[in-house]
């Protein structure tokens, strides 16, 4: 079951899903004395990233993990962990960041990011996006990619530069603890329908969702009903 928190602006709905995730990650760490976070790239959770950096809490017992990657060199202005330290990482001293290495290639990125993560029992937040296509990480319609097992895969042909990519796979996300995506924007109206139609897209594929939208994204059809 999805469930949705509605705000008025990108702004507003980047700040409720950055207080709900900020109170997460205190349970988590309450409860286990440690985080395991996803965390998406994109331009969507810059302001989400902006508002958790002031947050007060334990940095050094945050782990994140890129949800997906793409395969450019390091420091390639759209690799998602470049954004990442820009926005967040940088004005949140001591968090451990787990870069996934897709400099090397997507096959061997993914190998070895599935020994990155082995040690982790269960990620405790998986923060992603949403793509107009319906696609979470790097997880598109159609793709090979959506049916592997492993907990990282591979991702080649995808629609949108580059075509190779490395992502946390279905069974890894589904398995997380909690889900939230932040979608905001008329770019998001179209596929937000879709989403809400109870339509088979790789978002819809990961499990219950907390959602944090704002009211743009939710112009193209009625009230939510999953």
């Amino acid at each position: 079951m999805h469930h949705w928190t509605v705000s008025t602006s990108p702004d507003a709905a980047s700040i409720a899903a950055a207080d709900f995730i900020a109170a997460q990650i205190s349970t988590a760490i309450e409860a286990r004395g440690i985080c395991h976070m996803i965390v998406p790239g994109g331009n969507t959770p810059a302001g989400c990233y902006a508002a958790l950096a002031e947050k007060p809490l334990p940095w050094d017992k945050l782990h994140c993990y890129p949800g997906d990657e793409r395969c450019y060199r390091v420091g390639h202005a759209e690799r998602n962990d470049v954004m990442i330290e820009s926005i967040f990482l940088s004005r949140t001293p001591g968090i451990h960041f787990h870069p996934m290495a897709t400099e090397s290639g997507a096959e061997q990125a993914a190998l070895a990011y599935q020994t990155t993560i082995e040690p982790v029992d269960l990620f405790d937040i998986a923060f992603l996006g949403v793509g107009e296509d319906g696609h979470t990480a790097s997880l598109f319609p159609g793709n090979a990619a959506l049916a592997e097992t492993a907990s990282v895969v591979a991702v080649h042909h995808s629609p949108k530069p580059p075509a190779d990519r490395i992502s946390m796979s279905l069974p890894i996300l589904r398995q997380a603890r909690l889900r939230v995506v932040l979608a905001t924007g008329p770019s998001k109206a179209t596929i937000m329908g879709r989403i809400r139609s109870g339509e088979p897209l790789p978002v819809n594929q990961i499990g219950d969702i907390h959602w944090f939208v704002d009211e743009v994204s939710l112009s193209a059809d009625s009230k939510p009903s999953c």
